[in-house]
């Protein structure tokens, strides 16, 4: 055939032919009939994995995500460690060190002393808070050696303060102990 018979051919059979598209499936009915007309069994249908591997995938990558945003968080006291090792360790030592002189002013409360020994709880209290404070300080990005200096200050003011109302407890105790011994019946 030549190109005229070809366009010809064309020409005629204009608007005869079959462009619509065929229903969803249809490969699979027609493969289907083609096998039975050939005696043909299909044993096992090709079994498609990739959608139920992406939503176990996509599943893990959501709850990975969520233990990173919700999870649990490391402390401040962790947080600080990681940044600078060695406050552990100085805390460890003012810690213990300012907990048996508080201990100790416990001890020695009495009606006389009472009022000294609150105040001076109220005031370690109100230096424990600073303290928290430059620890956070301290996770936000501050200037490291600044901080860690006004940490050390912090427990050093905490010491001092407690070895001086000590101190005033025990004139205290002494002028009591004076005036009783000059009391004459």
């Amino acid at each position: 055939m030549n190109k005229d018979n070809l366009d010809r051919l064309f020409e005629r059979l204009h608007g005869e032919f079959d462009v619509a598209e065929p229903q969803s499936g249809h490969q699979e009915r027609f493969l289907e009939k083609l096998n039975k007309d050939q005696g043909t069994i299909v044993l096992n249908e090709r079994i498609s994995w990739w959608k139920p591997l992406s939503i176990a995938a996509s599943i893990a990558l959501v709850a990975l995500l969520g233990y990173q945003v919700f999870g649990p968080q490391p402390s401040i006291k962790q947080q600080v460690t990681k940044i600078a090792p060695e406050v552990s360790q100085t805390e460890f030592y003012f810690a213990n060190l300012i907990e048996e002189q508080v201990e100790e002013l416990k001890e020695e409360k009495t009606p006389e002393t009472a009022q000294l020994v609150d105040d001076t709880l109220a005031q370690l209290e109100k230096l424990d808070k600073d303290y928290e404070t430059l620890e956070q300080d301290l996770v936000n990005g501050g200037d490291s050696k600044i901080i860690l200096s006004a940490m050390i200050t912090n427990f050093q003011t905490r010491i001092d303060l407690l070895k001086e109302v000590l101190s005033q407890i025990e004139n205290i105790k002494n002028l009591k102990s004076q005036n009783d011994e000059s009391f004459t019946i």
